[in-house]
């Protein structure tokens, strides 16, 4: 059973820094193109960088510069580091085994207070 656990979230003041851990289990990690997306409030979730088996890293403009993605293979796990966070980056993060196979974590909340 292929599961995907976040973790990391939490209150942080603008200008501060958060990292984002994400376990998969139950799957070849090497394999895996792993994903971090978020949602906010009345939004549609959107997404936020992208790291491939091959250490690829892509973001999406809104957070080039302060946001940094990461994978331990040892630990099955990506990371995101958040740096510089703004209000504007509050949201639910998630985590998504983009392939093989298409699975999702329940999430973890990231509250930047102004």
């Amino acid at each position: 059973q292929v599961q995907v656990v976040e973790s990391g979230g939490g209150l942080v003041q603008a200008g501060g820094s958060l990292r984002l851990s994400c376990a998969a289990s139950g799957i070849i990690f090497s394999m895996t193109t792993m994903g971090w997306y978020r949602q906010a409030p009345g939004k549609q979730r959107e997404w936020v960088a992208t790291i491939t088996n091959g250490g690829t890293i892509q973001y999406a403009d809104s957070v080039k510069g302060r946001f940094t993605g990461s994978r331990d293979s040892a630990k099955n796990t990506v990371y995101l580091q958040m740096n510089n966070l703004k209000p504007e980056d509050t949201a639910v993060y998630y985590c998504r085994i983009i392939r093989p196979g298409d699975y999702w974590g329940q999430g973890t909340q990231v509250t930047v207070s102004s």
